[in-house]
């Protein structure tokens, strides 16, 4: 089996761009690319601390997940313990999933977590295995949770900076999370009451760019905040762990990366072609890649293609990769797939077939 490498120097036009320091007040932050994971500015990004609140963004994506947001919940006894921040829904209250979830990223409803992990999970011990789960899936390798809400008098949870980017990265690809997370005023109304919820990420408010994220604090943890923020096709989230202006932090962060880093598109999947290779069919990616990259990362892109000569193949079938690399270092590899041509029959094979077909014997 031979292999075709093809070399391809990314030609990527940028502009001068400006660059400012960055102020984080915090014990520990971290700035992500949503889209890429790549990571911009850290700090301390894998201690763990108590992350209070920002748990909720973990009870969020089961429930999500669980596909169950139109059913109705009805509040059981679990409620009766919560303290703190709470949305005072009330013991046989009845309220749909959904909403539940506007009280618990909206207002950080602690009673509003232990009723959806006792829905979801039977009972939240069971709940805090499937986030715990969950968190090992997705690649949060530094994170313990013990319970669904991020009080920390009795049970504790400890994460890092950096895996709470990855949850925040992971929760954001999915559409119901973004929106509830950006909302900055809901309504409820219930049979007996109605509810109205403003937003506690002040950022929403404050930062232009900002469009979600989850606010937290106990007196143990301090502020934690994670957030996101969007400008020019540029998706970040910031997450702040102990800082008493995370606020602030967070508007540096996103300004030094919207002034230092524009999103480029390497690969278009949508334009993806090889000139010299060993295929008559066509081959191609089945997603685009985009990177955040600085003015002085220009010439150190590039992509190669690795072709393999297959000489059976059939539709669809993997005959290669991509690899982009920058400074030798590889940060992306997709799959390239081979797209063959549906051949028309000629008349004869047409013919043919006819023949044999009509001499299966049918019993």
């Amino acid at each position: 089996m031979r292999k075709l490498t093809i070399a391809i120097l990314m030609m990527l036009f940028f502009f001068p761009l400006s660059v400012k320091a960055v102020t984080v007040s915090g014990k520990s932050a971290i700035l992500m690319d949503l889209n890429s994971g790549r990571v911009l500015y850290e700090k301390n990004p894998d201690e763990k601390r108590l992350i209070a609140s920002i748990t909720k963004i973990m009870t969020a994506t089961l429930a999500i997940e669980s596909g169950k947001l139109d059913d109705i919940v009805t509040v059981g006894e679990e409620v009766l313990k919560m303290y703190g921040s709470n949305i005072y829904i009330e013991l046989n209250e009845k309220m749909s999933l959904r909403d539940l979830l506007y009280g618990l990223l909206l207002r950080s409803g602690n009673d509003a977590a232990v009723v959806i992990a006792t829905y979801i999970g039977g009972n939240e011990e069971k709940f805090v295995e499937m986030m715990n789960q969950k968190a090992k899936e997705i690649g949060m390798k530094n994170t313990i949770f013990r319970n669904a809400h991020g009080l920390d008098e009795e049970t504790q949870n400890y994460s890092t900076a950096r895996d709470m980017a990855i949850l925040s990265c992971y929760a954001n690809k999915l559409e119901e999370y973004r929106k509830i997370s950006g909302t900055q005023k809901y309504v409820v109304k219930g049979e007996d009451k109605t509810y109205l919820w403003y937003n506690r990420n002040k950022l929403l408010t404050s930062y232009k760019y900002a469009t979600g994220g989850k606010t937290g604090y106990t007196p143990s943890a301090g502020r934690t905040l994670v957030t996101t923020a969007s400008r020019n096709g540029l998706d970040l989230t910031a997450v702040t762990l102990n800082d008493p202006d995370e606020y602030n932090s967070h508007i540096n962060l996103y300004d030094y990366a919207f002034d230092t880093y524009e999103n480029y598109q390497i690969i278009d999947k949508n334009n993806f072609s090889i000139d010299q290779n060993f295929y008559s069919d066509k081959v191609y990616v089945k997603e685009s890649f985009s990177y955040p990259l600085t003015e002085e990362e220009k010439s150190s892109v590039k992509v190669m293609v690795q072709l393999e000569k297959l000489k059976k193949y059939k539709n669809n079938d993997q005959v290669g990769i991509v690899k982009i690399t920058m400074d030798d270092e590889t940060i992306k590899t997709l799959p390239v797939y081979v797209s063959v041509k549906e051949q028309k029959k000629s008349f004869w094979q047409k013919l043919l077939e006819f023949f044999h077909l009509g001499m299966i014997e049918i019993s």
